[in-house]
């Protein structure tokens, strides 16, 4: 399937969604920016906001496989990746595919879970790929990660280690409805739960289209100079334990060049990356313990990093 105007096309799957999911326009928008920049997304919050609601209807809207881990203590690695038995009547070993067989999948509530669980997850989201006896086996595409945790709750869970949430291409938070919301809410599932009625908008090519074309947007020199500035300037600065990775980097203009494209441009201008880099670097910096003494945060500090940075002049 050819895609003509991606712009229209994302908008028909977010409105496809918010057809289930109500006054979540903004957070809709973000995961969408990141599965169409082929990144993992990290949902933190409570329970009962409609996380697992939100990826069934991107699975749905989508027509994509869909799976969804419980992750527990005694979960182990080989139930997400699969496993290989011998096979009595062919005499070889036989490859058994884990629950990360499949084009979406909602990793619930990823930090209770051990940290070799956790790092089972770190090759496939990467590389796209599982690695069990020696040989590989890729997972189908387009293929997105989107992983719950609880920021409440502390006991009997795993943090996630710095290198898993550096995998994470952005972290989100969907937070409670207001009031009208809830109300909207009330009404809309009041006799028949909406998710068992929504229809494909788009497919899977598509998608892959879109990730491609999201990869041949204009990103002039003095913008990737601007990113570089904005992220070594996160691992020089003295409330943080951690900056920003290379991987960071690049995340943050992969997430500009896709935000450019929901804008109908095919170049990134600051006001893009301005845009992005809160969700896609705040997840990745570790404040130092006095400065969550002083109740600094790492949302004010990209912030203050932002003001500080000289904003290039792109002329179109």
């Amino acid at each position: 399937m050819k895609v003509t105007n991606p712009k229209k096309l994302v908008q028909d799957i977010q409105e496809n969604i918010e057809n289930v999911i109500v006054g979540k326009s903004d957070v809709i928008r973000l995961i969408l920016i990141a599965l169409m920049a082929g990144g993992h997304v990290l949902i933190e919050d409570v329970p009962g906001v409609g996380k697992t609601t939100l990826v069934s209807c991107l699975a749905r809207s989508l027509n994509l496989s869909f799976k969804r881990i419980q992750f527990t203590p005694d979960i182990l690695p080989s139930d997400i990746t699969g496993f290989s038995m011998y096979n009595f009547k062919t005499g070889e070993m036989e490859f058994h595919p884990g629950m990360i067989m499949s084009q979406v999948i909602l990793a619930d509530e990823i930090n209770r879970t051990s940290p070799k669980t956790q790092s089972s997850l770190l090759e496939v989201m990467e590389e796209r790929q599982v690695t069990v006896d020696g040989k590989t086996y890729p997972v189908p595409e387009p293929f997105i990660v989107l992983a719950t945790q609880n920021p409440v709750e502390y006991i009997g869970t795993y943090p996630l280690p710095e290198a898993q949430l550096d995998r994470f291409f952005m972290k989100v938070s969907i937070g409670y409805p207001t009031k009208r919301d809830e109300m909207f809410i009330l009404s809309r599932f009041q006799t028949r739960n909406p998710l068992k009625d929504l229809q494909p908008v788009a497919s899977a090519q598509q998608v892959l289209k879109i990730q491609e074309r999201v990869k041949h947007i204009t990103v002039a020199e003095a913008i990737k100079e601007y990113i570089a500035e904005i992220v070594a300037l996160t691992r020089e600065h003295n409330d943080l334990t951690l900056g920003a990775s290379p991987r960071g980097a690049l995340a943050l203009m992969r997430a500009s060049q896709a935000y450019a494209m929901l804008e109908d441009r095919d170049y990134v201008i600051p006001d893009d990356v301005q845009k992005m880099v809160t969700p896609v670097l705040a997840h990745r910096l570790i404040l130092k313990p006095e400065a969550r003494l002083k109740e600094m945060t790492v949302e004010r500090i990209l912030k203050s990093i932002l003001n500080t940075v000289y904003v290039p002049v792109i002329r179109t």
